[in-house]
C-alpha cells in the first residue's frame, strides 16, 4: 500500500519521458513552470492532459510483491513500456517499466529501475508516445463576455460590424435594416466557433494547401472591451471540377480533337437529315465531356493578436494549423 512514486520526486522532475511500442516522447518543464514538447516543434504541452497523467501516477499504489524469479518475471511481458522522470541534466530520477495487466483482480505488473523484482500496482494510465498528441491544441480561447465588437466577413455586401457598449447590452450592427435587430444567438454561435478554435494537425508553412488556403480566406476580427484585437482568418483550397481525359477515338485522337472540325460536325448533321422516311436517324453527336470533382482542401486557421508578445503570434511562425471542417462550414454565409 505504498505510493508507486513519491510526490516530491514528481515535483522535482524537469522532464517526463514516456515510451511504448518503439516510440518515445519527452515533455520538458520551463523556468516559468509551463511544459513544452520539444519533439513537436517545441510547442506548449497540453497541461490538463499532463496533469491528469501525473494524477494517475501519484494515486497509484503498490499492492504486493509478485515475484523475484527471473523466469516468472519474463512471463509478465516487461518490454519497452516505460515511465521516466528526469532531472534537468537528463539523468533518470525514477524509472518504472510496465508489464501486462493482471488477469484477475485488476492492476498492472511493474518493475522499478533495473530491479529483479516484479510488483502489482493499481496503476491505470495510458502511455501516449505520440508527440503531437501532447501539444496543446488550443489556438483561441476568447471569452464571449469580453467581446465588444465583431467584424464578420461575407462574400456579398462586405463585412458587417456588430458591437455593444457593455456586455449586458444588445448587439447592434452598422448595416441593420430599419425595423430589424441583430439575432443574439447567431452572434453567440460565431463567437463560439472562432473564439474556441483547436487544431487537429499541422503543416509546413510552405505547403501548397496552405498557400491555397491563404488565397481564399474569411477573416473575423474580435475586439475586446480593453481594446485588444484577435484576428481569425479561416480558409481552404476550394473544390475543383476538371475535365476528365477522354478515350481516344478510332483515329487515335482524344480530348476536343476527337470531336472533329466544325465541317465534320456539319456533315454528320446532313447525314441525319437525309435519312429516308421510316429509317432511324443515327445519332452521331459526340458524347458530352465528363468532369471529375477534386474535393476541397483542409481548413487552416491563421490567427494574430494585437499584442505582439502574445504566444499565438509566435506559434503562427512555426507551423500552419489545420482545424475541423465543421468549424468553417458552420459559419454564417449571408
Amino acid at each position: 500500500n505504498q505510493p508507486m512514486v513519491d510526490r516530491a520526486t514528481i515535483e522535482k522532475a524537469a522532464k517526463v519521458r514516456l515510451s511504448d511500442a518503439g516510440k518515445s516522447v519527452e515533455l520538458t518543464r520551463q523556468t516559468d513552470g509551463t511544459w513544452r514538447v520539444p519533439s513537436y516543434y517545441d510547442m506548449p504541452a497540453d497541461f490538463s492532459k499532463l496533469s491528469g497523467f501525473v494524477g494517475n501516477l501519484t494515486d497509484a499504489k503498490i499492492q504486493r510483491l509478485v515475484t523475484t524469479n527471473a523466469e516468472r518475471i519474463a512471463r509478465l511481458e516487461f518490454k519497452d513500456t516505460k515511465i521516466e522522470l528526469l532531472d534537468s541534466a537528463g539523468q533518470a530520477q525514477f524509472t518504472v517499466t510496465l508489464g501486462k495487466n493482471a488477469e484477475t483482480g485488476g492492476g498492472r505488473f511493474v518493475r522499478f529501475g533495473s530491479e529483479t523484482r516484479a510488483y502489482l500496482a493499481n496503476l491505470s494510465a495510458w502511455l501516449d508516445p505520440e508527440a503531437k498528441n501532447w501539444a496543446n491544441a488550443e489556438l483561441t480561447n476568447v471569452k464571449p463576455d469580453d467581446i465588444a465588437k465583431i467584424e464578420i466577413p461575407f462574400a456579398e455586401g462586405g463585412p458587417i460590424t456588430v458591437s455593444r457598449a457593455k456586455k449586458e447590452d444588445a448587439w447592434t450592427a452598422d448595416k441593420t435594416p430599419a425595423g430589424q435587430k441583430v439575432k443574439a444567438d447567431k452572434i453567440a454561435s460565431v463567437l463560439s466557433s472562432v473564439g474556441t478554435i483547436r487544431f487537429s494537425d499541422t503543416n509546413a508553412l510552405d505547403d501548397a494547401n496552405v498557400a491555397s488556403a491563404k488565397a481564399n480566406l474569411r477573416e473575423f476580427k474580435l475586439t475586446t472591451f480593453d481594446n485588444k484585437t484577435v484576428s481569425v482568418a479561416l480558409g481552404r483550397k476550394p473544390e475543383e471540377k476538371k475535365l476528365k481525359p477522354s478515350t481516344p477515338s478510332a483515329d487515335g485522337k482524344s480530348g476536343p480533337a476527337s470531336l472533329g472540325t466544325l465541317a465534320d460536325l456539319a456533315k454528320k448533321e446532313e447525314k441525319k437529315d437525309d435519312a429516308k422516311p421510316g429509317e432511324e436517324k443515327k445519332d452521331d453527336k459526340p458524347l458530352a465531356p465528363e468532369f471529375e470533382t477534386i474535393p476541397a482542401g483542409p481548413v487552416f486557421a491563421f490567427i494574430s493578436h494585437s499584442e505582439t508578445s502574445a504566444p499565438i503570434n509566435v506559434l503562427m511562425q512555426k507551423r500552419a494549423f489545420q482545424i475541423a471542417e465543421y468549424t468553417f462550414t458552420g459559419l454564417p454565409q449571408k
